[in-house]
C-alpha cells in the first residue's frame, strides 16, 4: 500500500544548537506552541562553535539542515548564535522556496532595541560571534542610533555546557565578562548565546537589577509563531505536541546535561553521523 503523504502543516519544526544550549530556545517554543511538534538536533561531538572559522560554520549549518530536512520538518530554526552570525545568509539562500528559517540574532536585537532608553545595549557572546558583527548590524538596522558594547567570552558556554554546579570560579567568570558592560554604563544586556540564560541569575547579579536582559528563547518562540502564521503551517490547537531529539555525540551524555537545560524530560536521544571537524582553535 502506498504511503500517505502527509501535510506540511503536520511536519515537526527543526532546530539545531552547538550542543544542549539551544533547549533554553526550545523549551520556550514548547511553552508558547504546545501543539506544534519539534525535533531538536545538537551537534554535541563537535561543539563548541565559539572559536571556528565562518567557513567551518557554514558546513556546518549547512550539514545539519540536510539532515533535518531529511527528518521532515516544515520551518527550519538556527537555535546556536554563532552558527546563525556566520552562516544565516547561506542558509537562507540554499534552502529557499524548500523551507523558511527562523535564527537568533534578529528577534533579540529588536527586543534589545524596544528596551533599551539609553540607547547602550551590551552584548555577551561567543568570540566568533562578536567578531563576525551580525549583532552590530542587526542593532543598527533596529535602532539606528543605539551603540552596542560587545564583550567575546570564550571561557563562558562550555563551562555550562560541562553540567557542573555553579561555583565561586563561574561567579567569578561571568563578573569579569560583565566589567566592562558595567563600565559602559548599558541598561540593556543581549545574552549572545543560548547556554548563557542558565546562568542569567548570576548575570543580573554582576549587571546590576536595572539593568535588562534580553535572550533568545521567547524572542524565537514569537518569531516562529508568525512565520508559521505567515506561512499557513500552524497545526492543529486542539493536539498536544511531541518532541523529539537528535545528537552527533554520546547520546546519553545528552541527555543527562539536557534536562537540566530544557527543564522537562528529554526521553529516548538517537545518535545521528556527521562529518569530522578540523580541530577548533
Amino acid at each position: 500500500m502506498a504511503r500517505v503523504p502527509q501535510r506540511p502543516n503536520s511536519l515537526p519544526i527543526a532546530m539545531f544548537d552547538s550542543g544542549v544550549g539551544g533547549l533554553t530556545v526550545l523549551h520556550e517554543c514548547l511553552v508558547s506552541l504546545p501543539h506544534e511538534d519539534f525535533v531538536y538536533l545538537g551537534d554535541t561531538a563537535r561543539f563548541p562553535y565559539g572559536n571556528r572559522s565562518q567557513e567551518e560554520l557554514c558546513e556546518f549549518a549547512l550539514e545539519l539542515a540536510e539532515l533535518l530536512l531529511q527528518e521532515g520538518a516544515k520551518l527550519l530554526v538556527v537555535a546556536c548564535n554563532s552558527a546563525t552570525a556566520a552562516a544565516l545568509p547561506r542558509l537562507r539562500d540554499e534552502l529557499d522556496g524548500r523551507v523558511g528559517v527562523v535564527a537568533v540574532v534578529e528577534p533579540e536585537s529588536r527586543l534589545a532595541a524596544r528596551s533599551t532608553k539609553t540607547g547602550s545595549v551590551g552584548l555577551l557572546a561567543t568570540p566568533a560571534t562578536v567578531a563576525s558583527g551580525a549583532y552590530e548590524r542587526a542593532l543598527k538596522e533596529a535602532a539606528p542610533d543605539a551603540q552596542l558594547h560587545a564583550v567575546a567570552c570564550p571561557e563562558l558556554a562550555p563551562m555550562i555546557q560541562a553540567g557542573d554546579e555553579f561555583d565561586q570560579r563561574t561567579v567569578d567568570t561571568v563578573e569579569g565578562y560583565c566589567e566592562p558592560l558595567r563600565k559602559a554604563r548599558v541598561d540593556t544586556v543581549i545574552l549572545g548565546c543560548t547556554h548563557y540564560p542558565l546562568v542569567r541569575p548570576i548575570l543580573q547579579r554582576a549587571l546590576g537589577r536595572g539593568v535588562t536582559i534580553v535572550s533568545s528563547g521567547q524572542a524565537i518562540a514569537d518569531a516562529v509563531h508568525e512565520e508559521l502564521r505567515a506561512r499557513e503551517l500552524e497545526n492543529d490547537t486542539d493536539r498536544r505536541g511531541r518532541y523529539s531529539f537528535l545528537a552527533t555525540g554520546d547520546p546519553e551524555a545528552f541527555r543527562a546535561v539536557g534536562t537540566r537545560f530544557l527543564q522537562m524530560p528529554l526521553g529516548a536521544v538517537r545518535q545521528v553521523q556527521v562529518r569530522e571537524a578540523r580541530r577548533a582553535a
